[in-house]
């Protein structure tokens, strides 16, 4: 019997990448699978990195912001 599969849960970082944890068949626009070898990945949001899907830390040189809903401003 296979051990039992872990939740999948995406947590998106403010002007970072989207942290994906847990048991899921990642794929290129192609269908063809890509191959994670951990048990969290930092998935690029920004567009700019040399390793997409995955994030190489570029939005920080690049200056990118999110533009996240759930962000409220002090009064």
């Amino acid at each position: 019997m296979s051990a039992a599969k872990r939740r999948v849960t995406l947590t998106p970082y403010p002007d970072g990448p989207i942290l994906m944890r847990g048991d899921v068949d990642l794929r290129t626009a192609e269908g063809d699978l890509i191959e994670v070898n951990r048990r969290t990945v930092a998935l690029c949001r920004c567009g700019l990195s040399s390793i997409k899907p995955f994030c190489d830390g570029t939005h920080k040189a690049a200056g990118f912001r999110t533009d996240d809903e759930n962000e409220t401003e002090s009064p």
